[in-house]
């Protein structure tokens, strides 16, 4: 291991980032600044071949900064980057990708109206005579590279009609069929689930094996110990350490990664006598999930747990309103709860946290405060008008309440990093004042600090008597912040698990 603090490389230990063979990728001393801010100060990296290298930071600490540039999607103030010993300066993602460097990015951008196929190769498909689209060879060579992958995406599905964490896989196999030396992968499992995880890791591995270099950035800290040989650690636009993944455990990468040491939040045994707070009778809707029984009691948080397809999301989004059931009924406090009708379930004391924040939760070039305000509009109204004077300070408190990181309530949502996006989201809903919070995904694409942070107001929201139904794919996460498990399997609901007393092997075999 070793680091390097500081805007200068002096006292850097070439000898240890591995010189001794010839890096596939070698960025030194990266620096960029937008209007006169620094975004990056200070990058380094260095990639081997044959390995996966986790570049690791918190939101805003300048990795995908680092990462556009040495795309070609944004040009260097100062530094140098080396391909195989070259130096090189891309100007555009097609300039990368002609010397070998693919990504897959972290803002997923698919063209809706096209099929799976189509997607794959777009602006490379099959000729016929150098004229024609070969639309067969085409679906056949996207179906082999699926298949290949172990990717369960149909080829002549419509990107539109696929789930998000579908999308999210065909993004990875696009970027992956251009069989680059060096893949830049940028948060690739935000969206999918571990069984998924585990598919793509074993993509990986025959990646890795043929002497490619994979850069691998996520916020998931248990899949950087599972498949990442080294790591680099950036913080506030500066590098700070790198080194073998073996030679450091969970705590000392977060520590480096926030900068301080981490209070893990811990749970409490809610009150067993309290009252019931959210009860879903026989619930089902069509093909996606069946009778489906739970209940929420005042103080408690009951996480869902399932893989992809198992009709978690489905399942919250009806209790919400968005679908309406073909069977089944929903009661909150013992009021029966109108179905197909989210405006109805937030006057009856409902919010819910979506699973996408930027296409569904976020209006991203609306303000921090027109964000934060927008559910909750009718609270301050008198005659149809807002009141300003009303709303500006009830922005200001959410804002203070969740510790949004901002310069002004008036900057657009879409400048945020990806933590104090979602606590924007948070501070909608709460001025609500929901009595049941329900969460898609709470803590996707967002970082350790801002993971523990979520974690700890999920917490006091339950303990003033209020209940909390979350959905995550990550199990570690699930069994840190549930004090009841409900397992999905198949559409159905499998069991229900004390939180305390479960594994994450027996979470994961439950769920399999």
């Amino acid at each position: 291991m070793h680091s390097l603090s500081g805007a200068g490389a002096e006292g850097r230990d070439d000898a240890a980032i591995g010189l001794h063979d010839q890096p596939l990728l070698v960025a030194e001393g990266i620096a960029k600044s937008f209007n006169g801010v620094p975004a990056l100060r200070d990058g380094w990296l260095t990639v081997k071949r044959g390995t996966v290298h986790a570049l690791c930071g918190g939101n805003g600490a300048g990795k995908s900064t680092f990462l556009n540039i040495v795309m070609g999607l944004l040009h260097r103030d100062e530094g140098s980057i080396r391909i195989e010993g070259v130096p090189v300066d891309f100007r555009s993602a097609a300039d990368a990708l002609r010397h070998g460097v693919a990504i897959i990015t972290q803002e997923l951008s698919p063209v809706p109206e096209m099929t799976v196929a189509e997607n794959i190769y777009l602006g490379r498909e099959p000729k016929i005579g150098g004229l024609l689209v070969d639309f067969p060879k085409m679906r056949r060579t996207a179906k082999q590279l699926l298949d290949d992958l172990e990717f369960d995406v149909p080829v002549d599905a419509c990107m539109r009609d696929l789930s998000l964490a579908q999308v999210q896989l065909v993004e990875i196999a696009k970027a992956l069929s251009y069989r680059a030396d060096i893949v830049i992968m940028d948060e690739p499992t935000s969206a999918i689930g571990e069984h998924e995880v585990h598919i793509l890791f074993n993509a990986l591995k025959r990646i890795k094996a043929r002497g490619s270099g994979i850069v691998y950035v996520s916020h998931k800290l248990t899949e950087i110990f599972e498949i990442a040989d080294e790591y680099t650690v950036f913080r506030d636009g500066r590098f700070i350490e790198s080194g073998p993944i073996s030679s450091i455990d969970r705590n000392h990468l977060v520590t480096q990664i926030v900068g301080h040491e981490i209070k893990t939040v811990e749970k409490w045994q809610p009150n067993e006598g309290a009252p019931i707070l959210l009860e879903v009778r026989s619930l089902s809707r069509g093909s996606h999930f069946k009778n489906i029984s739970v209940n929420v009691a005042a103080g408690e948080i009951l996480g869902i747990y399932g893989l992809l397809g198992s009709g978690r999301t489905e399942f919250l989004e009806t209790v919400y309103g968005i679908h309406a059931p073909s069977e089944g009924e929903v009661f909150l406090d013992g009021k029966r709860v109108d179905p197909g009708n989210p405006k109805k379930c937030i006057r009856q004391g409902m919010a819910m946290v979506p699973e996408d924040r930027k296409d569904v939760g976020l209006v991203l070039c609306g303000s921090i405060a027109h964000n934060i305000a927008l559910s909750s509009l009718a609270l301050r109204a008198v005659s149809g008008f807002v009141r300003r004077k009303a709303e500006a300070a009830a922005t200001d408190r959410m804002m203070r309440l969740n510790r949004i990181k901002a310069a002004s309530p008036h900057v657009a949502v879409e400048t945020l990093s990806g933590g104090n996006q979602q606590k924007v989201v948070f501070a909608r809903c709460l001025l609500t004042n929901p009595r049941l919070l329900i969460c898609d995904e709470p803590t996707r694409g967002i970082d350790e600090g801002s993971k523990q942070e979520i974690y700890a107001f999920l917490r006091e929201f339950a303990a003033k008597g209020n209940g909390v139904l979350v959905v995550s794919s990550e199990a570690p996460e699930i069994l840190q912040i549930s004090d009841r498990i409900a397992v999905f399997r198949q559409g159905r609901l499998d069991h229900v698990v004390d939180g305390r007393k479960t594994s994450q092997q027996m979470l994961t075999d439950l769920a399999s």
